[in-house]
């Protein structure tokens, strides 16, 4: 009976010790994953490899070399709703997002779907050739109104409180780091769908993100000032401009057709960069200041 009971209390031990080092192995190739950004966060480690009952998964040669991260694109739209119905509609309805940033004065942002899981919230979607972005990108949603209709066919957009933009840097920021995130590929729900949506507007402080926390692309005054001087009023109506606009819109990576018009398609492809970069001017008509700015972000990010 003693040496029966010694045999199960050594056995007992052996195999506490090997799961002790199994769960350890694990939490190394979770610390190995984020090692190299912001902050290492604990993981359920489910997903990181398949688990088999008559089988072993080894992990010594892990990881390859080959490979990157999926995620690529961090979109940003608004919901155009108050909280409750934003809520309800992303868990309830055919959409989603990974977070969801409220309009309270308060230290909450609500997951919604975890990133290793694909959420539906970029749609038909395009940028720099590629598409379908839900498989690739997180998407952030924003508690905002949106916008109303104003005079003369004009839209007044709602601004993003300051706590608000602070909980939405702290998210982002985060995000960019760990997934490594191309400055240019931080994005607007209206700069990877130009021809059908608006979001988050002109009054998302895209400057202000980039210039306080290093969040996403901008451009540079004194390029954009060199340009500024070779803007051609006279040009403006030729098809070799309009073509070459087209063609530099589509170089910085906005889907655009090169049609050599003035048309409708370029005018809300322009109205979508001009929410981004250029929110004085919105209406979709190309200036020279619109121009300039286009010429200096493809100088910067698309020698």
């Amino acid at each position: 009976m003693f040496l029966k009971s010694v045999f199960w209390f050594i056995l007992f031990v052996l195999i506490t010790y090997s799961c002790s080092i199994h769960k350890n192995r694990i939490q190394q190739q979770v610390n190995y994953i984020h090692s190299n950004n912001a902050e290492v966060k604990e993981i359920t480690p489910s997903y990181l490899s398949a688990k088999l009952d008559k089988y072993a998964i080894s992990a010594e040669f892990f990881p390859a070399k080959s490979q990157n991260e999926r995620i690529r694109f961090l979109i940003l739209h608004y919901t155009a709703c108050d909280m409750k119905t934003a809520a309800k509609t992303l868990t309830t309805k055919e959409v989603s997002s990974h977070y969801l940033v409220s309009d309270s004065l308060d230290n909450q942002i609500h997951l919604l779907v975890t990133e290793d899981k694909r959420a539906w919230h970029a749609g038909v979607s395009q940028f720099k050739g590629i598409t379908n972005l839900n498989d690739i990108s997180i998407g952030i949603e924003i508690v905002n109104m949106g916008f109303k209709a104003g005079v003369l066919d004009e839209f007044l957009f709602y601004y993003f409180p300051d706590y608000q933009i602070k909980k939405i840097a702290a998210l982002t920021k985060d995000i960019i780091a760990r997934y490594k995130i191309d400055p240019t590929f931080v994005l607007g729900h209206s700069d990877i769908a130009p021809q059908r949506k608006y979001d988050p507007g002109p009054l998302f402080p895209w400057k202000k993100l980039h210039d306080e926390y290093g969040i996403g692309a901008w451009y540079e005054e004194d390029l954009k000032s060199s340009f500024l001087n070779q803007y051609d009023t006279m040009m403006y109506h030729s098809p070799e401009f309009i073509t070459s606009v087209q063609q530099d819109l589509s170089k910085y990576g906005y889907e655009i057709k090169t049609t050599s018009k003035w048309d409708e398609q370029t005018k809300k492809v322009i109205r979508a960069f001009q929410f981004h970069f250029n929110s004085q001017n919105h209406s979709g008509i190309l200036d020279a200041e619109t121009w300039s700015i286009l010429q200096a972000l493809n100088e910067k990010y698309r020698k």
